[in-house]
Formats: structure tokens, C-alpha cells, sequence
């Protein structure tokens, strides 16, 4: 039986692997290797490696950046900061969307 640590690392990976997943499922990201497979001349294990690595290479800059972050900068205000981030680009898209209509 796992201890109570690993247990929780393993609810913490899925947890970040299913808010990751969610996250990039039909973002630009997403449509952009896509539209790389489309073409029937390209390898679609390059495309794969390509695209894997790119993501891997971002993740490891934001998890770089935000532990850096987390020593110069109180936790709280990092949060504030997310939140109020998160609502300013929810706001930007309902007003592009909204324009959109009219």
C-alpha cells in the first residue's frame, strides 16, 4: 500500500495532468499541429516529436518562472495576480466576442 505522501503526489500528477490536458484540448496549440498533419507529405512522427518537445520546453520555462516567482513574491499575490489575469483575458474574449456579433 502507498504511503499517504505518495498517494497524494499521485492525486497532485492528476490533478495537474487532467487541468493541463483540459486546458490545451482545441487551443492554438492544438489546431497548429493539426494543420501540420493535414499535409500528407509531412511525417507525422516528426510533427509528434516536434510539438512534444515544444510543449515540453514551455512547460519547463513556466515551471522555472513560477518557482522562481514563488521566492521573490508572497503566494497570495501570486494568486491575485493569476485570478485577476484569468478574468482580464475572459473579459477580452467576451468583448471579442460580442463585437464579433454585432
Amino acid at each position: 500500500m502507498p504511503s499517504a505522501d505518495a498517494a497524494m503526489e499521485i492525486k497532485l500528477f492528476f490533478a495537474i495532468f487532467f487541468s493541463v490536458f483540459l486546458a490545451e484540448l482545441g487551443d492554438k496549440t492544438q489546431l497548429a499541429t493539426m494543420l501540420f498533419a493535414a499535409d500528407k507529405d509531412v511525417n507525422k512522427w516528426l510533427i509528434f516529436a516536434a510539438a512534444s518537445s515544444a510543449l515540453i520546453v514551455a512547460t519547463a520555462l513556466g515551471v522555472a518562472v513560477g518557482a522562481w516567482l514563488s521566492h521573490h513574491i508572497e503566494e497570495r499575490y501570486l494568486h491575485l495576480a493569476a485570478g485577476i489575469g484569468f478574468i482580464a483575458i475572459g473579459a477580452y474574449t467576451l468583448m471579442g466576442a460580442v463585437s464579433a456579433s454585432n
